[in-house]
């Protein structure tokens, strides 16, 4: 019968786990809401020099009389160079904001930079002074995955002297910013230095990606709880309760991300924004420098992670009752017993609902204080005695403060589960190391008894 009662609770803590994934679905809705409506997850690439030309080629063809004449074809094949900067430095503050789409809280940021780079460039010469290139404008390319989160007036100096910015140029060199630059000459060398003061608002992640020769990344924030994620990990990180700082130092050697911007790969965390992939192919991001700012108490997936814990609880609150019922000699109605299982599974309804309202840990008291306090009242009654209800509320206590160990301590949670399985195991071995099974099961069995004899038969008065 225990058995039989808690395969049935399973659906209603079922329906439960279904409606704790339904509002995280609407919470990731409204993420996704958010970032369509001002700016998503941000990532920066660049800047890269991209200078075009023009080859200028002789060809021969036929005049009117049918003779061959050589001519000089000034729009022949086009083409561009792209040169990557030698040294990159990103300082930045990413200062933490919150957006809220009715019930949900979005993670946001501005991120304030400066960002320095240093080109050292030769413009190739050409292999035919006879038919020179001619060489276009080349602009200095700024990706950013989404430019409606810039803040302000971006500023952007090259030698200390102001450039006019303009929105990025489509195709493969994606979305964010350029700035026009004077022609070189073929053979000449370049060599600039650039300052990128900007804001930009996002949310939750982002993302740099190291296209120079020697690339330093400084993230600082106020916010306590990042996680460093991307291709490259921190080479000096600190967090604490004033915040965290993060610092990267990537050179070209370690990474093939200047042959993946040349190949045509997507800024990160960008989906289709950034250089597009080719047709049939799948969008594959740039190697990248990558931080978030997560939520240290996500709702629901610790109201989900709990609910894995209802089979649980309902199964170990049955085994109590029964083992009332075996040693004390207590008849337990099964309605009883479902009405027991389903105010455990109501809890984890109250606590997603509670917590949508209030801090999460708030929410767990208020929903197991209501929970036990419900079940001591009505178990006291079931047990005739308020000593045993109590003594039953303790136990269910004492469940629902492991199980919040379990949720706030997500590394030592299969230790603590384990640890305390045994526990109960060795607890129900010992209350029960007396028990006769066989006698038990025997108890309901009616008792054989001897029919009485049956007396003679008395005698038949005047018979001889």
């Amino acid at each position: 019968m225990v058995v039989g009662m808690t395969i049935l609770l399973l659906v209603p803590l079922m329906m439960i786990r279904g409606t704790i994934q339904e509002r995280q679905y609407y919470r990731d809705e409204a993420v996704r809401t958010i970032a369509r409506t001002t700016a998503g997850a941000q990532a920066l690439a660049g800047p890269v020099l991209v200078v075009p030309y023009v080859e200028i080629v002789e060809v021969e063809e036929k005049n009117a009389n049918g003779e061959v004449i050589r001519k000089v074809k000034q729009d022949g094949e086009s083409g561009q160079w792209v040169f990557f900067p030698t040294t990159m430095d990103v300082k930045g503050t990413i200062d933490p904001r919150s957006k809220f789409l009715g019930l949900h809280e979005v993670r946001s940021y501005e991120f304030s930079s400066a960002t320095k780079a240093s080109f050292r460039a030769k413009i190739p010469a050409d292999e035919n002074p006879e038919l020179p290139r001619r060489i276009g404008q080349p602009w200095l390319n700024y990706g950013i995955a989404d430019v409606r989160g810039l803040a302000g007036v971006p500023r952007l100096s090259i030698d200390n002297v102001d450039v006019k910015l303009e929105r990025g140029l489509g195709g493969r060199d994606g979305s964010g910013l350029h700035a026009r630059l004077q022609a070189p000459k073929a053979g000449e060398e370049v060599a600039f230095d650039t300052e990128f003061k900007f804001s930009l608002e996002g949310t939750e992640t982002l993302a740099i990606a190291p296209l120079a020769q020697r690339n330093k990344v400084v993230l600082e924030s106020p916010w306590e709880h990042p996680q460093f994620n991307g291709s490259f990990s921190a080479r000096r990180k600190t967090i604490g309760s004033s915040g965290f700082r993060g610092e990267w130092e990537v050179s070209a050697l370690a990474t093939n991300a200047q042959a993946q911007y040349l190949s045509g790969r997507i800024l990160p965390n960008t989906g289709t924004l950034g250089h597009a992939a080719s047709d049939g192919e799948t969008a594959v991001e740039l190697d990248a420098v990558a931080v978030s700012l997560v939520d240290p108490v996500n709702i629901y997936s610790q109201a989900d992670r709990a609910s894995k814990y209802g089979i649980l609880f309902v199964l170990l609150t049955f085994v109590g009752f029964f083992m009332f019922e075996l040693i004390k000699q207590l008849r337990i109605h099964p309605i009883q017993y479902g009405l027991v299982g389903l105010a455990l599974a109501i809890f984890f309804l109250m606590l997603v609902a509670l917590s949508e309202h209030i801090a999460f840990g708030q929410a767990y008291l208020a929903a197991s204080a209501a929970c036990i306090g419900l079940l001591a009242y009505y178990v006291s009654h079931v047990l005739r005695s308020w000593l045993r209800g109590l003594g039953f509320a303790a136990m269910i206590a004492t469940l629902y403060a492991v199980l919040y160990g379990l949720l706030i301590s997500e590394d030592n949670a299969m230790v603590l589960g384990a640890g305390l399985l045994f526990l109960i195991l060795a607890a129900i071995m010992v209350v029960t190391r007396k028990v006769d099974w066989y006698a038990l099961g025997s108890m309901g069995a009616p008792a054989k008894t001897t029919p009485p004899p049956v007396p003679p038969p008395a005698p038949i008065a005047g018979a001889e």
